[in-house]
């Protein structure tokens, strides 16, 4: 699923770890990305959070999508940082997850993301 993303395959990101349930992923901030702040936009740090979710919560022979998802935003972001999300399963219930998502810079928490997922039908 990842390959055939080209949203995120344009903005570099990059797998690290894949596996139900969980996903790694990091992504090169660039100067294409900073606001009027001089700040990363939010939807791009949305974005990993979201790509992050999406491996996550997809197996193979399975559509899996986003029914809902939320961001809080920590710290800003600035060009050159390298951000890491990390997506961990949480829970499923029948056809839906729960997954919650941790962006850093380093160390640092810069954004958490908890998204819910829905398995269409076959």
């Amino acid at each position: 699923m990842l390959a055939a993303d080209v949203a995120s395959n344009a903005l570099g990101i990059t797998p690290v770890e894949l596996r139900d349930g969980y996903a790694k992923l990091t992504m090169p901030v660039t100067d294409l990305m900073i606001n009027g702040h001089g700040i990363a936009h939010g939807g791009y740090v949305f974005l990993l959070a979201d790509t992050a979710f999406a491996c996550a919560c997809n197996k193979p022979g399975a559509v899996t999508v986003a029914a809902t998802a939320e961001i809080d935003f920590i710290l800003p972001v600035h060009t050159g940082d390298l951000l890491e999300a990390e997506a961990v399963e949480r829970t499923l219930f029948g056809r839906s997850g729960i997954y919650d998502i941790t962006v850093r810079r380093g160390a640092e928490i810069v954004a958490e993301f908890r998204g819910r997922s829905r398995t269409l039908k076959s």
